[in-house]
């Protein structure tokens, strides 16, 4: 128990000596002056070093951005330019390819209407020389049919008369 005692008048001196420094009102000038000493160094160091920095900081950041924004805009603005050409040289590419393919296919045609004519006339030809030799065969033949005709109707009448048919008797049923 003596050390209880002990104990809690040692406390007691303690406490007694003065207690926590800033609720004594003796000390307050001196933390006063300290806190204004340091608060006016913090200030001025935040005012001279650390804000001019950090303000550096951000305007060259800010500097930074609006260069990349413009050159965005610019690239932007090169690469619509350069679709914008793309298109008028496709476009001319495919009129140039269409008046071609025109050209071309009007010179085909004209080719097969060359060669249809060509081959048109030879089968006029072939079949003008067809036609006369038919016409030649056909007046032979015809000359030929009489001879043949009037032979078989000489046949026939000596067949059923008994008598041959004179030639005149022939000319006359012909005719």
């Amino acid at each position: 128990m003596q050390t209880e005692t002990h104990e809690g008048t040692a406390a007691e001196g303690h406490g007694s000596a003065g207690g926590l420094p800033q609720f004594d009102f003796a000390q307050w000038p001196g933390q006063i002056a300290w806190f204004l000493i340091m608060f006016f160094a913090v200030l001025a160091f935040m005012r001279f070093f650390a804000v001019p920095k950090v303000g550096g900081t951000i305007e060259a950041r800010e500097g930074k951005i609006a260069g990349d924004i413009a050159d965005a805009r610019r690239m932007k603005d090169e690469a619509d330019a350069q679709a914008a050409a793309a298109a008028a040289e496709a476009a001319q590419a495919r009129a140039g390819a269409q008046r071609v393919a025109a050209e071309a296919r009007a010179k085909a045609q004209a080719e097969i209407a060359a060669r249809l004519a060509e081959e048109e006339a030879k089968l006029a030809a072939t079949g003008a020389a067809a036609e006369a030799r038919i016409a030649t065969a056909r007046a032979a033949a015809m000359v030929n049919v009489a001879g043949i005709g009037a032979e078989t109707a000489g046949a026939i009448i000596e067949k059923l008369t008994g008598k041959k048919a004179t030639a005149a008797e022939l000319a006359a049923a012909r005719g």
